[in-house]
């Protein structure tokens, strides 16, 4: 029997209805778990901020190791797989939120540069604070949490909802000043919409001039694009996010290879294997042994 892969739903028991929750990092890595555990890979239909207040560490994002120490501060964005390391004398706090809780609130542009915050394809997902930048970070969150738990009444998520805001306003300005994002280049809004619309059909569309043709531009127009904002061809764009999806399927997934090939977009399992070696250098099956 096939298992259904770990796929986790925002869910809030003290206010299901709030979009938005804290929990301390401290307080998750201790639970006691019946089901999955937060040490699994799991994918997450929410966004996630992590900011470590103590000790060292290390998680995995998309297959990818980020260790962690004091200072360190975390984006996860929503339907990234990821997963905690089991460690010990860590503390820290963790910022989950629907895209609904934030984003919807926001005119076009804000909501843009908020989710762009989030994208590991703009920016790296990992950031080093200094102990200025940490103060005005924890500052944020304390305030947050006295709202949330202290608080605690009619007004205080749409205090909460205008807090979040500044604090990712802030962090993108601090990205911004380290060069670790992506921002205001030309083709920034194009890009991001090739990008939900690849993450979307990539299992569909393989070549570039399907995706022109659903986006009325130029096959030239795409290569312009994908060059200026993350200096790849629109097709190695396109593989690298047809791979990605295949690796989520292979390790947070117990389908076989050949049904992932299948769920894949592949008629033929040796093209499924070609295609794979060809941009990974690993069969599906060292890779998926691999974790």
């Amino acid at each position: 029997m096939i298992e259904d892969p770990i796929h986790i739903k925002f869910q809030n028991r003290q206010n299901p209805q709030a979009g938005f929750d804290l929990i301390r990092l401290e307080d998750l890595l201790s639970r006691e778990y019946t089901g999955h555990s937060p040490q699994q890979l799991h994918r997450v239909e929410f966004y996630i901020i992590i900011l470590v207040e103590r000790g060292r560490g290390g998680h995995t994002i998309d297959f990818v190791d980020y260790p962690y120490e004091k200072g360190t501060l975390i984006t996860i964005r929503k339907d990234q797989i990821h997963r905690f390391h089991t460690v010990e004398g860590v503390r820290g706090t963790l910022l989950l939120f629907t895209d609904e809780f934030l984003i919807s609130y926001l005119e076009a542009l804000e909501a843009l540069k908020s989710l762009q915050l989030f994208n590991e394809l703009l920016g790296v997902p990992k950031i080093q604070l200094d102990s200025g930048e940490l103060d005005a970070v924890l500052h944020l969150i304390q305030r947050i949490e006295s709202e949330y738990f202290t608080v605690n009444d009619e007004y205080s998520l749409g205090i909460i909802r205008s807090e979040l805001h500044i604090l990712l306003a802030k962090l993108f300005r601090i990205k911004s000043h380290k060069n670790q994002i992506v921002a205001n280049r030309k083709y920034l809004r194009q890009f991001i919409d090739l990008q939900n619309l690849v993450e979307q059909q990539a299992t569909t569309y393989s070549q570039v001039q399907e995706y022109a043709k659903v986006l009325g531009v130029s096959t030239r127009t795409l290569n312009t694009i994908t060059r200026n904002i993350i200096n790849k061809s629109a097709k190695q764009f396109i593989d690298d996010i047809h791979t990605k999806q295949i690796k989520r399927l292979l390790i947070n997934t117990e389908l076989t290879v050949k049904e992932i090939a299948f769920e894949s977009g592949f008629d033929e399992s040796t093209n499924f294997y070609k295609y794979f070696k060809r941009q990974t250098g690993l069969t599906p099956e060292q890779f998926r042994s691999s974790f």
